[in-house]
């Protein structure tokens, strides 16, 4: 079945005195780009999280953790007074008061709140805390986040699936009325080349007339269109082939996406009639719709 890179989970957890919310979603992307959020209080989180999302195919994946304590607003178990600073500043703030009065210069009172906001009262760091069970209990709750997240996943490459074999239809129906055209085309064609080579034996001597064998043969393969349609054949079936894998064929399909659109360029370069030229046309609008599905696919 064929996979999406976007998809989007969210979930709440709770274990080890904490409780905490996730939030997944990703987009299309050239390879795997991780980009976490999460609590760097928590020793080697962020590590085994990237082990385990690192098992993704394809796509920009942005993942973001939050946690609290139980029974307290999210960051407020990791505020505590770092002693140690608090009297050292208390010290500068007493060391400062007295030398301003010693200068006759009156200072406005220092309140409790202005002492924490010097940078290094508040320690948010959890350093004396053993986080092991807290990131224990988080990474045992990553599997059921993305089950719902490759569910989705799955369910948006089901609809994609869908699509692109609906605009497979569609150049293999292109194609048939391409081939039937150029079939149709093809005693005009030769009518044509018959009569202008009459009109030029009529009005020339002495032509080399294995020169002119070889112009009008150069011109026939010129206008000739069959290996264009042989080949957009082989490459609807190749496309069908992807769409029934189970696999990541993301990038198979980009690479089929080019040889679809080189030869439908080719097939207009060649139509020299109206209605070959609009098939060609059609062919790669087509086309250049199924490559922007394409580009979802993991």
């Amino acid at each position: 079945m064929t996979v999406s890179m976007t998809g989007f989970a969210a979930r709440k957890g709770q274990g080890a005195g904490h409780s905490w919310a996730w939030d997944l979603r990703s987009v299309n992307g050239k390879g795997l780009d991780l980009r976490l959020r999460v609590p760097d209080w928590i020793d080697g989180l962020e590590a085994a999280l990237r082990a385990e999302l690192g098992k993704l195919g394809r796509g920009n994946v942005s993942l973001s953790l939050r946690v609290a304590r139980d029974g307290m607003a999210e960051g407020a178990e990791t505020l505590r007074v770092n002693a140690p600073a608090l009297n050292a500043i208390l010290r500068a703030l007493s060391q400062v008061e007295t030398a301003a009065m010693e200068a006759g210069v009156t200072l406005a009172q220092a309140t409790a709140a202005d002492v924490l906001t010097i940078r290094g009262v508040l320690d948010t760091s959890a350093a004396d805390e053993d986080t092991t069970p807290l990131r224990t209990a988080i990474v045992a709750d990553l599997p059921a986040l993305l089950a719902d997240f490759n569910a989705m996943r799955a369910a948006e490459g089901a609809a994609l699936q869908t699509v692109i074999a609906a605009q497979i239809d569609r150049i293999a129906t292109l194609t048939a009325e391409a081939a039937q055209e150029a079939e149709a085309r093809r005693d005009a064609t030769a009518t044509a080349l018959r009569d202008a080579l009459a009109k030029v034996m009529a009005n020339t001597d002495g032509i080399d007339e294995t020169r002119l064998a070889q112009e009008l043969a150069l011109i026939a393969v010129k206008q000739d269109v069959t290996e264009e349609l042989d080949r957009l054949t082989a490459h609807i079936a190749a496309a069908r082939a992807l769409l029934a894998e189970t696999g990541p064929v993301g990038r198979k399909f980009d690479f089929l996406m080019q040889e679809f659109m080189r030869e439908a360029n080719t097939l207009c370069s060649k139509a020299q009639a109206k209605a070959l030229t609009r098939i060609g046309l059609d062919l790669k609008t087509v086309i250049d719709q199924m490559r922007e599905q394409v580009q979802n696919v993991e």
